[in-house]
C-alpha cells in the first residue's frame, strides 16, 4: 500500500474516503487501487458510528473496486457484508 503523508491526506477531497465519522475524521481512503485494496481488508475491522455509516462505506468501497477494475471474490467479507467483530447492523 502506498503511504499518504499528512499533507497528501489533507489534500484529498472528502469523496476520496469511504467514511467520515461523526467528528469529521476521514477514514478508509479510496483514491487509488492500492488504497481501495487496503480499505477492502480494513472495512470488516472498522468500528463505525452507525449502521448507515457502515453500509455507506461498504457501497463506496465496492464502487471504487469497479472504478479501478479490482476483482473481488463473492466470498469476500465486504461482499457478504460480514463484519468482524460481528456488527449489530447485519
Amino acid at each position: 500500500m502506498s503511504r499518504l503523508t499528512s499533507g497528501q491526506r489533507k489534500a484529498l477531497p472528502d469523496q476520496d474516503f469511504a467514511w467520515i465519522d461523526q467528528h469529521g475524521e476521514r477514514h478508509l481512503p479510496i483514491e487509488n487501487p492500492s488504497h481501495v485494496r487496503d480499505a477492502l481488508s480494513r472495512w470488516p475491522l472498522t468500528h463505525f458510528d452507525t449502521c448507515e455509516a457502515q453500509e455507506e462505506a461498504r457501497k463506496k468501497i465496492l464502487a471504487a473496486t469497479k472504478k479501478f477494475g479490482i476483482t473481488i471474490s463473492s466470498t469476500d467479507d465486504i461482499v457478504r457484508n460480514h463484519h468482524d467483530p460481528p456488527s449489530a447492523c447485519v
